[in-house]
């Protein structure tokens, strides 16, 4: 991959930054299918505990697709296709991804920037920050899975309204529409993500995964099995439960091991 897509590594945190500062980290097709390999390849590793996504700079997450390159990747309803494969691709590694992720949203956030700041599972954004989501305005459509994630996360109605009204809104609205977790002023975005990352971190990370797993099972509805239902006491055979109470007896610390 080249590098319009960066994975950085501070110990137990991983950053993946979308590199293209000088279009304002606008989505191109290469672009699309990088974030979904980063995230795959992050998925394997043990021991990570917190994933940070972002654009390069502070101007912007991005701005949505490249629409410069449409008429070549996305100009029939063939190649829409395919390049929403590959876009639904990419979301579905990020959500499916064993380790929280934390969106560092400061700046523009619209269109495609937006629908993958969704797919992760916290979103911090600087006041100045705004959103949306103006594709009607294109004559796009946002494909099924981009639905599912934006009504999954706002609600029907808000969701309408954002693709219906194409507003660019700022970021105290998309705090009250449930866009986001938390607004925070533009030079503590950094301060408040790293806080998060670091909160995270301290947790027993097998817990923080079967926490985001069952989340999502939950939000879907999706049936479980008896099997499915009893996999959250799991967590009792753990060397990191053994360590939980341990510490807390003791009033220490906890050294989480991730076992």
């Amino acid at each position: 991959m080249s590098d319009l897509i960066l994975t950085t590594r501070d110990g137990e945190v991983a950053t993946v930054t979308v590199n293209r500062p000088e279009k304002l980290n606008a989505l191109t097709l290469e672009m699309w299918v990088g974030v979904g390999e980063a995230f795959a390849q992050l998925d394997k590793d043990e021991n990570l505990r917190c994933i940070i996504f972002r654009g390069a700079g502070d101007k912007a997450v991005g701005p949505g697709a490249d629409i410069s390159e449409f008429e070549t990747v996305r100009a029939n309803s063939a190649q829409g296709s395919q390049y929403g494969a590959a876009m639904h691709k990419s979301m579905g590694a990020m959500r499916g991804c064993r380790h929280p992720i934390i969106a560092r949203i400061k700046g523009l956030c619209i269109g495609g920037a937006l629908e993958l700041s969704i797919m992760c599972d916290l979103r911090i954004a600087g006041a100045g920050a705004s959103f949306g989501i103006p594709i009607n305005r294109l004559g796009l459509v946002a494909a099924r899975p981009e639905i599912e994630a934006l009504v999954g996360l706002v609600g029907a109605g808000t969701a309408l309204e954002i693709l219906l009204e194409a507003r660019v809104f700022g970021a105290d609205e998309a705090l009250a529409k449930g866009l986001i977790n938390r607004v925070v002023p533009d030079d503590d975005v950094d301060t408040a993500v790293s806080e998060m990352a670091l909160r995270i971190c301290a947790g027993a990370p097998l817990v923080n995964r079967w926490h985001k797993k069952f989340v999502y099972d939950a939000a879907a509805g999706t049936e479980i099995s008896a099997a499915q239902a009893n996999e959250g006491f799991a967590c009792y055979d753990t060397i990191d439960f053994q360590e939980g109470v341990r510490a807390f007896l003791a009033k220490e610390t906890p050294k989480f091991k991730g076992k």
